[in-house]
């Protein structure tokens, strides 16, 4: 394939997204998937429809399907994409308890798993050749599928944030695909451009202030496929870990959910409970407002892909520097000393004007 085969893949997932999520919106509301704000945990003044990741996913699945049908295991991450959102569409419609809604994913990550979408090696950072997993292959695959799926949920939680975070982030991940020379790579690619695509024709009905949120059944999906597609491509490069690029592509939504472990494991809470302690909670209690939260999270996410990008090309020094650079701003993020109380986990009285923030973590 070439770049402009991807260029159409990506053309082709932006108009279905576009054109659903219109038809989304008449769907929720006929059906009452709404997010309906004043039960003490949804912050935005209205209802806003929250069934906007229905047109993200059928205009990804579509794309891959057309482009990517002949391509190695592509109708399987397709069916457990599918599964994955099925499961967040139920919670959008009747929430489910935390630990069912888990035990639902990882009985869909070990499906993925049983049908070789897995994690056997990772190229050697230090040397020629590989390192085998062996018999932790399984750990691995389904550590990394379960965590890389809701750290894109808990993200969700500014208008445009999770969507915009994964169409950089996809971008990103297709075209370190398309230059290094790997097994697998045109199925990552067709993947990432149509998520990419799919996030971007979304944006216009949820970027601030949203008309729709894609829901749970959307961020579970996000997550999935670009934790799958991950596992797919092999990258031959011996200064590369198959592994390590995406991290850093993922580098906020990663963070983001390892410090909120951190914290809520150090305030001996449950690492599944929900609190304000996350990236764009601490922008906008720092009195940023909801757009310029979200457009400075993209361009740390921007940063943190360009650094990619740049350890690829075997540019390591190059990448280090851009990692400083966005590890500074995080810092200054979270140790600002008008968010004191945020850190604390009083925050009672912030926030409380901070308009149409997603249904999941507020």
């Amino acid at each position: 394939m070439t770049l402009k085969d991807y260029g159409l893949v990506f053309a082709v997932a932006f108009v279905i997204a576009l054109v659903i999520t219109p038809i989304s919106i008449k769907i929720a509301y006929k059906i009452g998937v709404i997010s309906v704000p004043g039960d003490g945990r949804r912050m935005h003044a209205r209802n806003i429809p929250r069934l906007g990741g229905l047109a993200i996913f059928v205009a990804t699945t579509i794309a891959m399907l057309i482009f990517g049908r002949a391509f190695d295991k592509i109708h399987i991450i397709v069916l457990g994409g599918a599964l994955m959102y099925l499961v967040g569409l139920v919670d959008d419609i009747k929430p489910l308890k935390a630990w069912m809604k888990l035990l639902l994913q990882l009985a869909i990550v070990i499906m993925m798993y049983v049908m070789g979408v897995r994690i056997n090696f990772i190229q050697n950072f230090f040397g020629q050749g590989i390192i085998n997993f062996g018999a932790v292959t399984f750990l691995v695959s389904v550590l990394w599928m379960l965590g890389i799926t809701n750290a894109i949920n808990l993200i969700d939680g500014l208008d445009g944030l999770a969507a915009g975070t994964i169409a950089i982030d996809a971008l990103t991940m297709a075209y370190i695909s398309f230059i290094i020379n790997g097994s697998g790579k045109m199925a990552v690619c067709v993947g990432m451009m149509a998520l990419a695509g799919a996030c971007v024709g979304f944006l216009p009905y949820n970027f601030s202030p949203a008309k729709t949120f894609m829901g749970d059944g959307g961020a579970l999906y996000l997550g999935f496929m670009f934790a799958a597609l991950t596992t797919v491509g092999r990258l031959k490069s011996p200064t590369i870990i198959t592994m390590v690029l995406p991290v850093f592509v993922l580098a906020i939504p990663v963070f983001d959910t390892l410090f909120a472990i951190v914290r809520r494991l150090f305030k001996r809470k449950s690492v599944m409970d929900a609190d304000k302690g996350h990236l764009h909670h601490t922008l906008m209690a720092a009195g940023h407002g909801h757009m310029r939260s979200v457009l400075m999270l993209y361009s740390l996410s921007g940063i943190m892909c360009v650094s990619s990008i740049l350890m690829c090309r075997d540019l390591f020094w190059e990448s280090m520097i851009l990692i400083a650079i966005a590890i500074t701003f995080i810092y200054v993020f979270l140790t600002d000393q008008a968010n004191r109380s945020l850190l604390d986990g009083t925050m009672d009285d912030v926030d409380d004007e901070a308009p149409h923030l997603s249904p999941h973590e507020e």
